[in-house]
């Protein structure tokens, strides 16, 4: 006996589709519904708009005034303080004082620090974890407090200066902290020995990304240590390289805490980097100038922004070639 085929019966719409999508609340709901969220966030955003949004927008006006800080008001002279500026041969020895700085330190932290992940990156180097912890400790430390501890160290009764001149390298002791022909390299050398290590972890972790497969093969191929770094790790670590730069660029150009306990801009401006000339400028002059001296931070600082800019450019061209 047979039977009858049952006629197919058109699917219905199933329960997830029968779900009605609700549009996302908006900001005012999710505030009012979880309100005491917000209210533990409210003393970090107090303290970040009074310590830093607030500076940050009164600088900008500051810059029009003629105010030494003692009187309630200052006097407004529109663009002045920035004519001033770009006529106040302080100004540029502290600007050009701040690009050299760049210049020389950022490439030695950034190829010391290569080099130094590329050793302690082997699995045959002995101790590397002891020798990773003791390059990183200085990181840690207080940038003041390395400032004043270099002062002792390189003076000219310290003892790098009895080193020196006990193997006949120096004829006579020499405070290099406080030379004027070496008071700006030897801030670089401190800040770099200071921050090499945080450079190193950056470098140690853009290695972990390098298949060891790639390395293996190429040494089967009988490459040799140069010819597999030159053709092998050094392109793959180029997009980290630009990354790393900028960062340690943005960073040298903030030494203030160092450079003014190590040799606090002297001897004779040698080593004034911007910062300190904007601090000299608002607080160490006998009348102080707050409105000239945030014009040079605004000026400064707009300098800063078109050398980050220029190098997000370039991070930007270095991903779409790599694309």
């Amino acid at each position: 006996m047979t039977t009858a085929p049952t006629p197919a019966v058109p699917a219905g719409p199933s329960a997830a589709d029968a779900v009605v999508r609700r549009p996302a609340p908006s900001f005012w709901v999710r505030l009012r519904r979880s309100w005491w969220i917000y209210l533990f966030l409210l003393p970090t955003f107090l303290g970040y708009g009074a310590y830093t949004v607030y500076p940050l927008l009164a600088s900008w006006w500051y810059a029009l005034l003629d105010w030494p800080g003692f009187a309630l008001r200052g006097t407004f002279v529109g663009l002045d303080n920035f004519r001033m500026l770009l006529t106040d041969d302080l100004f540029w020895n502290a600007f050009a004082n701040s690009m050299l700085f760049l210049v020389i330190a950022v490439p030695l932290r950034v190829g010391g620090a290569l080099l130094l992940a590329l050793v302690l990156n082997s699995r045959f180097a002995p101790m590397r974890s002891l020798f990773r912890t003791l390059i990183f400790l200085p990181v840690v430390t207080t940038s003041a407090i390395v400032g004043v501890v270099f002062t002792l160290i390189l003076d000219a009764g310290g003892p790098v200066n009895t080193a020196l001149v006990s193997m006949a390298l120096l004829e006579s002791p020499v405070n290099f902290a406080a030379n004027s022909g070496t008071s700006l390299v030897t801030v670089v050398a401190v800040w770099v020995w200071k921050w090499l290590g945080i450079t190193m972890i950056y470098w140690l972790a853009a290695l972990q990304t390098i298949p060891p497969e790639i390395g293996e093969a190429a040494r089967m191929d009988r490459a040799s240590v140069w010819q597999e770094f030159r053709h092998i790790t050094l392109p793959m670590l180029v997009p980290f390289l630009v990354i790393i730069t900028l960062i340690d660029v943005i960073s040298a150009l903030n030494v203030f805490d160092l450079a003014v306990t190590l040799t606090g801009g002297g001897p004779a401006f040698s080593s004034e980097v911007m910062e300190i000339f904007i601090y000299r400028t608002a607080f160490q002059a006998t009348v102080p100038e707050l409105g000239y001296a945030s014009a040079a931070a605004v000026l400064f600082g707009l300098m800063t922004m078109a050398l980050a800019l220029a190098q997000g450019l370039g991070v930007r061209a270095v991903r779409r070639r790599q694309s």
